[in-house]
């Protein structure tokens, strides 16, 4: 059990955890919500023993492992698939010292222990992990250098989740996800078998994945059972409560105020007035519920609507290499008040469809026809690098804005959530959430007939993908979203467009048929060109995508020769004079490694045999 015991955390002299205390159970799949900056992210340091408390006591059980989000990529020459066996240190550890060991006794604690933590299935789970995180079987196999830092985060996430730590701390997991991996990490810390804790303003991540959700707010941790959903209501009756018995209390007060400064001089009242006044004294306050609005979103209403289509696009090819196009002949139209949500793995496209309608990719053959003077804002996360880390928001708004007045000018900076002195506070002290909402402000300050969102909700919390939800609803205008947020297309989107092997097409279900459709999707993801960093090799043909079969064979090949090695080992130990009478707890460990060892041979054999027949089977 995690027990938190009268906590307080302070940093940089905030007290953000104020004697705070909660228990969370083994098993548990806990969601943790609250504002962004309240100390989420700083409650797992303390769990990690990163950083100390100021008072009270974190204690988890000795013999247990805890496993978090590293927070450099992994890189270097080593394949993906070895980067995710490694997190599993028993067994990276022993596989090693099995290769050198000589004495019986310990060959046979070795092969038992490989057997009891099942490490010869461990290349296939690691195998399935990644490729719920999006990574084909030939990209399993490329080094980590060759891939650019968000998909090699989600390498790191891979190789947390594969080390199956008995408490598993996820800090915003989602970030570096497309909706399909979303999808997939929903499922798999829905079933997963120990305790998790995950920080996540993912709405439907905590509905469908966790059965508590745990709340820091004003320095108070508040565990709740059941989804954010359950949490919310159970969280407005509460506050509600908290409210009228405030008021009451409120009410209370002033009726012994006053009786104690109407008759406190009176003699014949003044022990009474005493008595009110201890009673005053003893009454502890209540927390009235404290309004946290959050800030609202809204974008400008375009200067004139324009008619229907606003953007046709006949038969487009486009990408950045001509020989080799990411999207092929697509044909679509938009029309001046659709809701469009683009659906796909990342890699498959939607961002070089979405430049290629903001005009920021140029098509290798068809054609965009425009509306004439159609204005387009266009939002991407990475835009963050494009900002003036030393300017303000009122320094990004005034560039916009030379001529007008001072009062204007903070007008203006106040209505995309930078009023006083807010708007004064350089980009670099600005929480990720703030970022996001200064580069909406800026994609958006022209008001243009078609917003384009590309993974707009990165950083913002709870409350605030709401707002952003209301904002898109209002718009009159056209809305193109990326975005691994079920929450957001569901709100907001009216069509669901697909992104897949190279075309545009319109999917007539709903993000509940097409969840199931991904996550019984069998077989590897196609390894695409836009998950490779710019200076990675070229992508390679269909035909070079899944692993071949010569790889696999050379694969099996050499797992049995190093499965041969260890039953080699483990005959040679069974062949010592008297060990059965000797030892036989060392003989029965010996036997039972022998089997587990002989299996596993036999598992390595047959995917060498299907792996052969495909070879000969294989046009020349």
């Amino acid at each position: 059990m995690l027990t938190i015991t009268d906590i307080s955390v302070r940093i940089a002299g905030r007290l953000l955890i104020d004697h705070s205390s909660v228990q969370i159970v083994p098993g548990a799949r806990v969601g943790f919500v609250g504002r962004n900056g309240v100390g989420k992210s700083t409650l797992f340091h303390a769990i990690r023993g990163d950083l100390p408390t100021e008072n009270g006591s974190i204690a988890i059980p000795p013999r247990w492992r805890i496993g978090s989000l590293a927070q450099e990529a992994p890189d270097g020459p080593e394949s993906l698939i070895n980067v995710v066996l490694r997190a599993d240190l028993e067994r990276d550890a022993l596989l090693r010292e099995a290769e050198s060991a000589q004495d019986p006794h310990r060959i046979a604690e070795i092969q038992t222990r490989l057997i009891d933590i099942d490490a010869h299935s461990a290349p296939a789970r690691a195998a399935a992990i990644l490729s719920g995180l999006g990574f084909s079987t030939t990209d399993q196999a490329r080094p980590c250098a060759e891939f650019s830092g968000g998909w090699r985060m989600r390498v790191a996430l891979a190789a947390t989740l594969f080390s199956a730590p008995d408490l598993l701390l996820l800090d915003e997991p989602t970030n570096y996800l497309d909706l399909e991996g979303t999808l997939w990490l929903e499922n798999h810390l829905a079933n997963y078998p120990r305790t998790v804790i995950v920080i996540s303003h993912d709405r439907d991540l905590l509905d469908t994945s966790v059965d508590q959700i745990l709340h820091l707010d004003r320095g108070k941790l508040t565990l709740y059972k059941g989804t954010y959903s359950s949490f919310e209501e159970q969280r407005a009756s509460r506050d509600m409560l908290d409210a009228k018995h405030a008021k009451r209390q409120a009410d209370e007060r002033k009726r012994l105020q006053a009786f104690v400064d109407r008759f406190k001089a009176k003699a014949s009242k003044a022990r009474q007035a005493q008595s009110r006044v201890k009673m005053l004294e003893r009454m502890k306050p209540v927390t009235a519920l404290v309004t946290q609005d959050v800030r609202e979103i809204s974008f400008p209403t375009p200067e004139k609507l324009l008619s229907p289509p606003i953007i046709a696009v006949d038969d487009v090819s486009v990408g950045y290499e001509a020989s080799k196009p990411v999207l092929n002949r697509v044909t679509l139209r938009i029309d001046s008040d659709d809701r469009i949500a683009l659906l796909g793995a990342n890699g498959n496209g939607k961002s070089t469809l979405v430049k290629l309608l903001a005009g920021k990719l140029a098509p290798f053959s068809g054609r965009v026809t425009r509306a004439d003077k159609l204005s387009v804002g266009y939002f991407a996360q990475h835009q963050v690098d494009e900002l003036n880390l030393d300017g303000s928001p009122y320094d990004h708004i005034r560039k916009l804005m030379p001529e007008a007045p001072e009062s204007k000018v903070r007008g203006r900076v106040g209505a995309i959530g930078f009023s006083g002195k807010a708007g004064d506070t350089k980009v670099q002290s600005l929480s990720g959430g703030e970022k996001a909402r200064l580069l909406l402000g800026l994609a958006t300050f022209f008001g243009p007939n078609m917003i384009i969102l590309d993974e707009p909700t990165n950083h913002l919390d709870i409350d605030s993908r709401a707002a952003l939800a209301e904002a898109i609803n209002d718009f009159p205008g056209a809305i193109i979203m990326v975005s691994h947020d079920r929450y957001l297309i569901e709100a907001c989107a009216d069509q669901l467009w697909i992104v897949a092997n190279q075309a545009v097409t319109a999917y007539d279900g709903d993000l509940d048929d097409y969840r199931k459709m991904v996550l019984s999707a069998s077989g590897s993801r196609p390894a695409s060109r836009e998950r490779i960093k710019e200076a990675a090799k070229p992508e390679r043909s269909k035909s070079e995508r899944r692993a071949s079969p010569k790889q696999r064979i050379t694969q099996a090949e050499a797992e049995i020769e190093r499965i041969n090695g260890i039953i080699t080992k483990i005959d040679t130990a069974l062949a010592l004079p008297d060990i059965f009478t000797r030892d036989p707890k060392q003989a029965a460990q010996l036997t039972k490694a022998r089997a587990g060892a002989e299996s596993a041979l036999q598992r390595a054999e047959q995917e060498w045999l299907e792996a052969s027949a495909e070879f000969d089977e294989a046009p020349n």
